[in-house]
């Protein structure tokens, strides 16, 4: 063997028992494995004393925004230090394939916040245009730097953002689409899954997917599940609405023949408390009936996304640089306050906004620096104005960039909801701002050492089932996701009785603890806690 890994705790990603065992890997993949008791030991050219530590199989981020991170930052320690050997991008209906020229400045302005890469951004080369270019990209990431591979930290696989393709067809206008441009954006994503492509996502909060009616999400999933893609939607209310929306998702997959993946399926907002239950026996009603559901959540009550989100979605329409003028105008800005306010922004999802829960977490214009960490109500406060004054005055003064942590969530929700079937872990982590959510660098030890160990919602071998094997199976991996003779080694040891998260709300980008190894492909990414110069890394694509 290349190498043995001795006298391991295997929780193998079954869900079933572990148990001890010598794993050996050869050629990128789990060779054989020896149960303890069971015959003679193999040998290998290099053998690790994992005594004391569980093998799983590597997690998969369900969920995240590193499309530009993983081409900027080849060591990628947020995800790589958790133990994620696999991460699905191209998430909520936004990111920067399919493009042309046109579309690819306005969507990097329109996710500046998330990923960075706005206009001035030269940290990545946007050198390609099509699906199948930007994974030929992450898998030449850092050729010739130097390192040992020339592909990405992680394995990435994408999804393709229904709110580009519209925006590259459509335009930023809120109508129905033609004829002529749902046809385009039918081929459009035909093409992106015959490239390589996982499925498609949404973000129905978001413009400008948010402009898209069931009738057309409905035509573009028939094109996703002919492929064998599923589709991934950030629906269109985590508030006021909330199970409406949902079964508005169950509802038009169905009617498509679409596998359907919920991302970050929370219930937030005092509206929604304790109202899990409800969501449950929903989705048990649709997957009695045969459909094909699944779902990612995070382990924390907060959600981040961009301050610009919270807008109403006709303050949106034309893209970001009509945004800035309504902002401008005190006219049209007094309308956004009171929607914001008084109505409830569908941005906000139907909720009237409160400021006391809107933390800013990152600011693209330093010179803002000074109200990360702090509430638009603190903010506000300490300057004597409203926090519509503050939040207004940020927009415009950081170019729609600013990041925000919105405390809206419930922890008896998180954790009925983790306990399903169907459950699977995603880290929605923005990887941007000085002050980011922890989520981003510590969901997966999260889940290990706070819910499985300390709280007990999970078995340790239910937790690492949800982690892996189950995101494999919605991903169709015939060779991931398992501790398994012929699987591919991402494997990840650590250790069940101190592993946790690091980082915290006060300390965002702290590392993890009691995870000293991770594999990709046999080669070790992380080891003895110390990211290497091993870039193993490279886009896992599609089967159409």
């Amino acid at each position: 063997m290349d190498l043995v890994l001795r006298d391991a705790r295997v929780i193998d990603g079954t869900g079933g028992p572990s148990y001890r065992a010598d794993v050996g890997v050869t050629d990128g993949r789990v060779a054989e494995i020896r149960r303890e008791g069971e015959g003679p030991r193999p040998s290998g050219a290099r053998v690790l004393d994992a005594a004391g530590l569980a093998l799983a199989p590597g997690f998969v981020d369900m969920h995240a925004h590193s499309d530009l991170a993983l081409l900027r930052d080849p060591e990628h320690t947020a995800k790589a230090a958790q133990g994620v050997t696999l991460e699905v991008i191209g998430q909520d209906g936004l990111s920067y394939a399919p493009v042309d020229d046109r579309t690819l400045a306005h969507v990097r302005q329109a996710v500046n916040g998330w990923n960075g890469g706005g206009e001035g951004d030269t940290s990545v080369d946007f050198d390609w245009r099509t699906v199948g270019e930007y994974l030929d990209r992450l898998d030449r990431a850092f050729e010739g730097r130097g390192f040992d591979g020339r592909g990405i930290a992680v394995n990435a696989a994408y999804l393709i953002p229904q709110g580009t393709v519209r925006m590259l067809a459509v335009g930023w206008d809120d109508r129905p689409a033609t004829g002529a441009e749902l046809a385009r954006m039918k081929r459009l994503v035909a093409d992106s899954m015959e490239q390589g492509a996982v499925g498609m996502s949404s973000g129905l909060t978001y413009t400008p997917g948010m402009y898209a009616d069931d009738a057309e999400l409905t035509e573009l999933c028939r094109v996703v599940a002919r492929y064998g893609g599923y589709y991934c939607p950030h629906h269109r209310s985590y508030g006021a609405g909330a199970l409406e929306a949902y079964e508005e998702m169950v509802t038009l997959t169905g009617r498509a023949g679409c596998a359907l993946h919920l991302a970050h399926a929370t219930m937030n907002f005092a509206v929604n408390e304790g109202r899990a239950p409800d969501l449950l026996a929903l989705l048990d009603g649709a997957l009695a009936a045969g459909a094909d559901i699944s779902l990612d959540t995070y382990p924390y009550t907060p959600g981040c996304t961009t301050l610009v989100a919270m807008l109403p979605s006709w303050a949106s329409e034309g893209g970001p640089d009509a945004i800035m003028e309504r902002l401008r105008d005190p006219a049209s800005a007094g309308r956004i306050r009171h929607h914001l306010e008084i109505v409830g922004a569908d941005g906000c999802h139907g909720v009237p906004i409160e400021w006391d829960t809107i933390e800013i977490s990152g600011v693209m214009n330093q010179a803002l620096a000074g109200y990360v960490g702090r509430t638009v109500a603190e903010s506000a406060a300490a300057a004597g104005e409203e926090p519509w004054t503050t939040a207004r005055r940020l927009l415009v003064e950081d170019g729609l960039g600013t990041t925000i942590l919105q405390h809206v969530g419930h922890e008896e929700n998180v954790r009925r909801i983790m306990r399903h079937r169907v459950h699977t872990g995603g880290s929605d982590g923005i990887l941007q701002g000085a002050k980011p959510h922890p989520r981003a660098y510590g969901t997966f030890p999260h889940y290990l050492g706070r819910y499985a160990r300390e709280l007990g919602i999970l078995t340790l071998e239910e937790c690492v089932a949800h982690l892996t094997s189950r995101p494999a199976a919605r991903l169709r991996l015939p060779d991931r996701g398992l501790v398994r003779e012929g699987y591919r080694a991402d494997l990840v040891l650590f250790d069940p009785d101190t592993v946790a998260a690091g980082s915290t709300f006060e300390a965002p980008r702290t590392p993890p603890v009691g995870i000293p190894h991770v594999l990709i492909d046999g080669r070790f990414v992380i080891e003895d806690g110390r990211r290497t110069q091993v870039l193993a890394g490279r886009s896992v694509r599609g089967s159409a």
